[in-house]
């Protein structure tokens, strides 16, 4: 499958996790433990260093308010497909038929719904859901290019059921959608510029149907957007985001009380955090032991309704290290004691529900991914 898309993608088992005491900053007595998983069928042998999303293992990419995950396993032979693990442990993998290029879980709202996309055999991306009792059903967003690497690219589901992504066009230029739950779709774009969501991470629609997402101008460079639910689109920069290509405002997360966190990558190409709110104001940070080099630095990935924003940051070593940031500006590094310390490997959480857990994927020195969920608790 296609990396710059995928990005960051059996019958019922039980599986009886381990449980890894996790590593806080500065001191601060957490609680919190770590539950870590594998799907059947996950790729076990190890793999060239900085493979990441396309490393063989399990990769989680949501957790709902029931603490059910989905994702996807890559197999020891590069096969893609998708994943559901309930709140008990139990995890069921799947593919869409006619996905002979893999399918990719991205997504799952709280009464069990999963979205994702697959790629058939002529390298087309569609759209899939996955509802609770395993029936499938696939999408396509009009307006979606049918040549390779081009179509529909869903990327989260809301609690509503509507689900928010993008489609390449025959042009191979992205616009942003937004598809209700009787198969109707609202296509835009930003000012004409390439146009996305915000990524499989966390919520990037709200119960008020207010959508976060990023636009690339013609000349590289990133600006956040927000969508109302009447279709207004308001854009915006972050304070010290840079102005050339691969710089500026990612979008990342929102949440039902419309605050947004994303990231803000500046002139020397390093990540910060961001917290916009409603009226506009910014809050920027930085995780403790955060790199300063070019492409290093703070990912906030999701927030939720009680504004616990998670993410990752990286350091100079090119190392993933998870963190929690609480509504006071307290943040907490963490790390999953199996993941490895070399470039490329480390924690990256990637979803946060309503109670706080967290649910991400750890890459050890084998450079073989593995599913964690971090209990709520201490944050």
């Amino acid at each position: 499958m296609n990396s710059t898309i995928r990005i960051a993608t059996i019958s019922l088992l039980a599986i009886s996790p381990a449980l890894h005491a996790e590593t806080a900053s500065a001191g601060v007595a957490c609680s919190a433990k770590i539950i870590t998983f594998d799907a059947p069928n996950a790729g076990k042998n190890p793999a060239q260093a900085n493979c990441y999303n396309s490393c063989p293992g399990t990769e989680p990419y949501a957790i709902n308010v029931r603490g059910d995950v989905t994702g996807y396993l890559v197999g020891d032979d590069g096969s893609y497909r998708g994943f559901v693990r309930s709140a008990s442990g139990n995890i069921t993998d799947f593919s869409v038929p006619g996905a002979a290029e893999g399918t990719v879980a991205l997504s799952i709202n709280a009464e069990g719904v999963v979205a994702g996309q697959y790629q058939d055999e002529s390298g087309i991306y569609h759209g899939f859901l996955r509802l609770p009792g395993g029936a499938l059903q696939t999408f396509d967003a009009p307006g979606a290019g049918t040549g390779a690497n081009q179509g529909t690219v869903p990327f989260n589901i809301g609690d509503d059921g509507q689900v928010v992504g993008f489609l390449i066009d025959a042009n191979s230029v992205a616009h942003a959608f937004v598809r209700d739950t009787r198969n109707r779709f609202a296509v835009f774009q930003v000012d004409g510029d390439a146009t996305y969501t915000a990524g499989p991470a966390g919520s990037v629609i709200n119960l008020f149907g207010v959508l976060n997402g990023y636009s690339v101008d013609a000349n590289g460079v990133q600006h956040g957007y927000e969508r109302a639910y009447d279709g207004q689109i308001t854009t915006f920069d972050a304070p010290g985001a840079g102005t050339s290509a691969y710089q500026g405002t990612y979008g990342g997360g929102i949440n039902d009380l419309g605050v947004l966190a994303g990231v803000s990558v500046d002139a020397n190409y390093v990540f910060h955090g961001y917290l916009r709110f409603p009226d506009g104001a910014f809050t920027m940070f930085d995780a403790p032991g955060t790199g300063t080099q070019a492409f290093c630095g703070t990912a906030p990935v999701a927030n939720n309704d009680f504004d616990v924003v998670t993410g990752y940051s990286t350091d100079d070593n090119n190392v993933g290290h998870g963190f929690v940031r609480s509504p006071s500006g307290q943040i907490t590094v963490f790390d999953v004691s199996s993941a490895g310390q070399g470039g490329g490997q480390g924690t990256t959480p990637w979803s946060i529900n309503a109670a706080g857990a967290i649910a991400g994927v750890y890459t050890d020195s084998n450079n073989v991914n593995h599913g964690f969920i971090r209990e709520a608790g201490c944050d």
